[in-house]
Order: structure tokens, then sequence, then C-alpha cells
């Protein structure tokens, strides 16, 4: 559907089935929606990989009448799924959206939307205008749509610290439990769901819980859609299959590197999970095939690296990322994010050493044991996979007195960190 011609437009979209699975699950009991989503296998596509049905059936469950929570706050590095998704199929969305406030009962639908997404807020804004002024909300009881601008944090991809921020609070994660689904914003049962999950529900009410669960693996049904950038002829989103092998993601899809040049790592998930050496690219793209090889499916963010670059500068630079975007609740993660920038920093300007690499590695077990959210284990997973896979590009970096790489064009792509 996404590049029929004018498809965010609700005449076209219903030209092309649009609104079809919400008149079908309107006409069931909101147990049966439900239940199908549950057998599809449909599980959250923002990352955690949790199982929908199962939050749905939660947040059904709990006291109180629900909010539904569209999660379009994307901020991965390297993600960009969500945007395309809002800019063209906003309808989509929304009639996924309008679903899981049927089957959990919810009587309010917040689109929480990333502040620099500006085509993307103005095409849900004007797809809910045309759903409002077609009378398609529901009679029965009240349902009421809105649109919340972010002011612009990655943390807000943490469920919890997306509601501190709807409610007027600095974001920053709140203890668990109790999680959102049994009482989250205004302490009312809270669906959160991402933007892709949603946009994958009315195929699964259309077709069946059997024809997606035909789709991709047993383990890991349906498809999901992959954001593939960096070192590749063919950038892009390209929608897959779960099961399908990352070398024909990278090839087939996109082309492959250019120039001819050699991938030396690919970090699969975003930049929140570990690297990839690029000799393995023979993986299904499932949650078991990457954590058999040591990294997570987690966004589906696929970012090439080509042999020009140096690795230390790449973590060193998602490392200042997770710096910055630390929402500071916590002190190791606040603490511990600004020394690991200091010392990946050290490393790469040449006055780095042996025991920088040690504190390094110890930094990388600490965050993710004592800070309250994932954002710490996602800033430690691609630092301690590199020091792990290029422990020999590290220590090179320790015993000389500049990166040792000077001289490649890429060897030092983004120019924050590196000191000639």
């Amino acid at each position: 559907q996404i590049e029929v011609p004018d498809i965010h437009r609700l005449s076209v979209y219903r030209d092309h089935g649009g609104y079809q699975a919400l008149q079908k699950v309107r006409k069931q009991p909101p147990g049966w929606t439900i239940d199908e989503v549950s057998m599809a296998g449909l599980t959250g596509r923002g990352g955690a990989g949790f199982p929908t049905g199962r939050k749905w059936q939660t947040v059904a469950d709990s006291l109180g009448t629900a909010y539904v929570v569209v999660n379009g706050d994307e901020s991965e590095p390297g993600a960009f799924k969500d945007r395309e998704l809002m800019e063209c199929l906003p309808h989509r969305i929304l009639e996924g959206a309008l679903i899981a406030a049927h089957a959990v009962s919810a009587d309010e639908i917040i689109l929480f939307i990333r502040g620099e997404y500006t085509l993307a807020y103005s095409r849900l804004e004007e797809a809910v205008a045309e759903i409002q002024a077609a009378g398609m909300l529901p009679t029965e009881g009240p349902l009421t749509l809105h649109l919340h601008k972010s002011a612009g944090a990655y943390i807000c991809g943490e469920e919890t610290a997306l509601i501190e921020a709807l409610e007027g609070n600095r974001p920053a994660p709140r203890g668990k439990p109790p999680y959102p689904a049994v009482s989250g914003f205004n302490h009312r049962p809270t669906l959160v769901n991402n933007v892709e999950t949603l946009a994958t529900v009315p195929a699964i009410i259309n077709q069946g819980a059997g024809w997606y669960r035909a789709i991709g693996t047993a383990e890991a049904t349906g498809t999901r859609v992959f954001s593939l950038s960096g070192n590749i002829s063919r950038p892009g989103n390209y929608e897959l299959p779960l099961g399908t092998p990352l070398m024909e993601l990278i090839d087939t899809c996109g082309g492959g590197v250019p120039d001819g040049h050699a991938i030396k790592a690919i970090v699969p998930g975003g930049t929140s999970t570990p690297f990839l050496k690029g000799d393995n690219l023979d993986i299904p793209l499932t949650p078991a095939g990457l954590a058999a090889a040591g990294s997570q499916l987690g966004t589906c963010s696929v970012v090439v690296y080509d042999q020009r670059h140096c690795i230390v500068d790449i973590v060193a630079n998602i490392m200042l990322f997770y710096q910055n975007e630390s929402c500071g609740k916590c002190t190791p993660c606040r603490e511990g994010t600004h020394l690991m920038f200091e010392l990946l920093t050290r490393l790469e300007n040449g006055s780095g050493s042996v025991t920088d690499l040690d504190r390094a590695r110890q930094l990388c077990d600490y965050l993710p044991r004592e800070s309250v959210c994932a954002l710490a284990a996602g800033a430690a997973a691609p630092v301690i996979s590199a020091l792990t896979l290029f422990s020999d590009e590290f220590a090179a970096h320790a015993a000389a007195d500049q990166c040792p790489l000077i001289g490649h064009p890429l060897a030092c792509v983004t120019g924050t960190v590196h000191v000639p």
C-alpha cells in the first residue's frame, strides 16, 4: 500500500480496503480481537518484542477505563521506519489504534510523535480530522483522539518515561511494578504500542491469524520493516519476512557495499545492540538467530560500516549520543556514560592506555546492572561487543599516539571525537 499515490488520504485508503478490519472487529466482542492478535504471534515492533496480545489482555483485565498511546517517538540512531509509516500510511496506524481501543475498551487515543517529524505529525493530524469529519468514531460511548508532539528526548522511547512526559513532567523512567498496562497515564490502564506494531494489526484482522503465522518462522511470525543505512548502495526501508538472512537484506535489497569495499561491522538492531563482524552475515533475522550470533533484533535498524571506518571512533560517537540522552535520574547511567565517552575519546585521540580498556570493560559490566532502565544497557552493548570483536584495533589505539587509521577517508567519519 505504501507506494499507492495519495494513500495518506482517507478516500484513497478506503478504496484499497482501509478500515474494513475496524468494521470487522466492531461486530465482535473485544476478546475476539485480542485472541486473534495473540494467535497471530504478533510481538512489539519497537525493540522489546513483548507479545502484543498478552499486553492487550493485561490492559483489558485491569481496573479502570484505558488509554491507548501510539508511540511515534522514534529516536534510535539508524531508525526511520516509523517516520515513513506515519508520513505515508497514517490511516493504517489510526485503524490499528482504533482496533486496539476497541479491544481494551479505551476512551482515548493519544498519538505521541517525535517533535522533529513535522510531516509525520501533519499527516496524522490531517488523518484524524478526516475520520472525525467522516463520523468514523464509535457512536456507543465517547472516544477522543489527541496528538502530542514530543519535546525531543530519546528516553521517551521507554514507555514510563513517555507517560511522565504526557503528564507534563520531566521524562524519566518510573519504577516497575506497577506496569503501565495496570497503572499508567493518570494512574489508569495504558496500552503503549509502537507505530509499526499497530500498523500491522489491520492486516492480521483482514487476513486472519493463520495467514500471518504462515509468514516468517514458527518462533518469529510475520514481517518486520528494516531500516538499512550506512555504507550501502540502496539505503531505505525494506519489509521482509522474519527469518530472511542478513546477507539477503544487505546484498539483494541494499545492493551491497559501494565500490567493492569489505564490510567491517554491522549493528543489526540499532546502536543499542551489539556489533556483528562483516564476515558473519549468514544469520536469520529473528530474535533467536541474532541472539545466537551475539546480538539482538532490536528496532531492526541495520547500519553497515565498511573497512575504512575506525571502530573506536564509531563507538565513541555512539557513546556521545547516549551520554547526551541519559535522563540523569540514576547516577550509574548519568556518570557512567560520561566516563565511558571520556575513555573512548582518549583512546581515539592517542592519549589512552591499556588501563582505559580495562576500565571500559568494567563500566560495560556495571552500567546494565545498576541502572533503572534499559538505556544504560543499550549504551554498553555496542562498546563491549566492539571491545571483544575488535580487540586488536583497541589495543593498537592504546599503544599508539594517534588513531592508526588516520588517512582513511572514513576513519573518523563524524569529526565529533577525532583530534589529529
